[in-house]
């Protein structure tokens, strides 16, 4: 029995795990399956799956309608489609918010909304940890404790988003508590747009910090080097191993007196200089 629709994010394993239900009850082919969708190449729709080629609108349609789909299971394997193929972080961004109402409309839940909605905004993770930081504080008081300051209501509307979504819950004292230390966004394909929108955030707070605080309150350093793609991927594993190391030492502390954010950044400063110089600066 294949999952609900919106327990994916992936189309392509959406159209393999179709594929692999109907094989299993009968000789299904893909060549079978190519034909009753209307393509012309009996082998198409297994590149799609193999990621070496990718459905297109009008064949996300006729996709959606071979595997008998209607309504709403039908709109929201086209907006997967189009989700994929989005170009921008806006129309990607358009596309989710879209699935989303489909859902909603349909009460269904889907998987990786709240994470998505949380990582949209640089509020709800500042007061996920200031609502446990304060114990009976109201949301006043915590708004008044952001580093940019929010107002009273932006504060009640993320602490109710934060104990529906299950990222904090609240005792008999009314006490707030994290129901893990620490978030990940895993492998969910659709919070890497909300993301990408935080991190802009958060790199536009770094610029501020770097110019409104005192050396004493903020630490700023960066290397300009020269690597190959071998020491890259090293550079890029130290990374993650210290960005694990640093969540082990603040996940200890039983009480903390401040939120702060640590940007990690690594990104090249020129073309790839392993290739004809006369290649270079063409886009190539």
């Amino acid at each position: 029995m294949m999952k609900s629709i919106v327990e994916y994010k992936d189309y392509r394993q959406y159209i393999q795990d179709y594929y692999d239900e109907r094989k299993r009850s009968s000789a299904f082919t893909w060549r079978e399956f190519a034909k009753i969708a209307g393509f012309a190449s009996g082998s198409y729709l297994k590149l799609v799956c193999d990621g070496k080629t990718r459905l297109r609108e009008e064949g996300a349609k006729k996709t959606a309608l071979a595997m008998g789909m209607l309504g709403f299971e039908y709109d929201y394997f086209v907006l997967m489609v189009r989700y994929e193929n989005a170009k921008t972080e806006q129309q990607k961004k358009k596309c989710f918010e879209e699935m989303q109402a489909l859902s909603e409309a349909h009460h269904v839940k889907i998987l990786g909304s709240d994470l998505y909605t949380f990582y949209e905004t640089w509020k709800h993770s500042v007061v996920r940890e200031l609502a446990v930081a304060m114990p009976g504080a109201k949301p006043h008081e915590i708004a008044k404790a952001c580093r940019p300051a929010i107002s009273a209501a932006d504060v009640s509307a993320s602490l109710n988003f934060l104990l529906k979504a299950g990222l904090l819950t609240r005792d008999i004292k009314g006490n707030y508590h994290q129901t893990n230390r620490s978030l990940s966004t895993g492998r969910l394909n659709v919070v890497a747009v909300a993301v990408h929108s935080l991190l802009r955030q958060m790199g536009e707070f770094a610029l501020d910090a770097l110019d409104k605080l005192p050396i004493s309150e903020r630490h700023f350093s960066g290397i300009t080097m020269g690597v190959t793609a071998e020491s890259y991927a090293k550079v890029v594993e130290e990374l993650a191993a210290c960005r694990k190391r640093i969540v082990s030492i603040v996940s200890a502390d039983k009480k903390i007196e401040k939120v702060c954010r640590l940007n990690m950044q690594l990104f090249p400063l020129t073309e790839n200089l392993n290739c004809d110089p006369t290649d270079l600066g063409k886009g190539v």
